[in-house]
């Protein structure tokens, strides 16, 4: 089991390879966009300035439902404002909703990999980056007015390391951490949805102190960069998205749960675009109307190859 454990862990740093293998499933610039961007700097850290792009129609000033996304990259490198994401934003936008794309810091970046026996680093990064994110929230909470923002329904989404960000920004904030200090003790986020994320947990099994919002969670069997069930080491683990819709389902929280068949971390990208009449679905269902729904759906095309995989001087590791 080790062997796999530090396969798991060290390849979060290869994270960033996902775009530049995409080619075949995100490479898609909408030539007719639909948005306005407005970008705002809401953090100034001793990093630099971190920054977010607002992706509106119509007037900014308009109150709308609002997508809080999160790039992935491994924590070592990626961009807010990234081609890639033109389908998904603006399939959102088109249906009534607001984009915010944000900065975070990328606390992996020219640090010592992780391992099963020091996750100190990883750690750090995801918590740095859900910081960041708590930060960004409470920008929109403050200048809601102006921005034209639904504080009532602002909803988690992410990719990869953006993933992991969401899903602990909710993990956090359900659990009142010190972490969420930073954001009103009423407010909640009203939904997550995971392209291929997991959760960080030093204290065993992940569990919620209140009920978690109703989560989304898109993965690949195959992934061997973020474990699809879990990789644990005594009272630490990273819970992937199929211990987590287990989990889910025992405490009665609503979630939907897609796992591919043979597919592996191409699926935190493919969603955005194979996927989106599903999200739109999820959101109306599940957060707009209340849906207490348990959903998983097994799917396979037998015509899709993984494009994938593990560069091989980290196997040999």
């Amino acid at each position: 089991m080790m062997p796999n454990n530090k396969v798991y862990l060290l390849s979060l740093l290869f994270l960033a390879l996902l775009f530049s293998s995409l080619s075949s499933i995100g490479q898609i610039v909408l030539k007719d966009k639909k948005f306005r961007v407005d970008t705002k700097i809401f953090s100034q850290t001793d990093s630099g300035t971190l920054k977010l792009d607002i992706y509106y129609s119509g007037k900014i000033t308009e109150t709308k439902p609002t997508v809080l996304f999160v790039f992935g990259g491994g924590f070592v490198m990626g961009h807010r404002d990234s081609k890639l994401f033109d389908q998904y934003f603006n399939t959102l936008i088109g249906h009534g909703y607001k984009v915010v794309s944000v900065d975070y810091r990328l606390g992996l970046k020219g640090k010592k990999f992780p391992s099963p026996f020091n996750t100190s680093n990883l750690k750090a990064a995801i918590d740095t980056a859900t910081t960041d994110v708590f930060d960004a929230t409470a920008y929109l909470l403050k200048n809601a007015k102006e921005l034209g923002i639904d504080t009532a329904m602002i909803i988690l989404s992410g990719s990869s390391a953006g993933a992991i960000t969401a899903l602990h920004a909710d993990y956090n904030k359900r659990n009142a951490t010190a972490l969420s200090t930073k954001l009103p003790q009423h407010f909640q986020y009203k939904g997550v949805i995971s392209f291929a994320g997991a959760i960080l947990s030093y204290k065993g099994a992940p569990k919620y102190m209140i009920p978690p919002a109703p989560t989304m969670l898109f993965h690949g069997t195959a992934d061997k960069l973020v474990p699809y069930n879990k990789v644990r080491l005594l009272n630490r683990g990273f819970f992937g998205s199929k211990y987590l819709a287990r989990t889910f389902r025992k405490n009665g929280y609503p979630y939907y749960f897609q796992y591919v068949q043979d597919m592996g971390h191409e699926i935190a990208g493919s969603p955005m675009v194979e996927n989106l009449p599903d999200i739109l679905w999820f959101i109306e269902n599940y957060i707009v109307k209340k849906k207490r729904y348990f959903m998983e759906v097994d799917f396979k095309d037998a015509d899709k190859k993984p494009t994938f995989s593990i560069p091989p001087a980290l196997k040999k590791r």
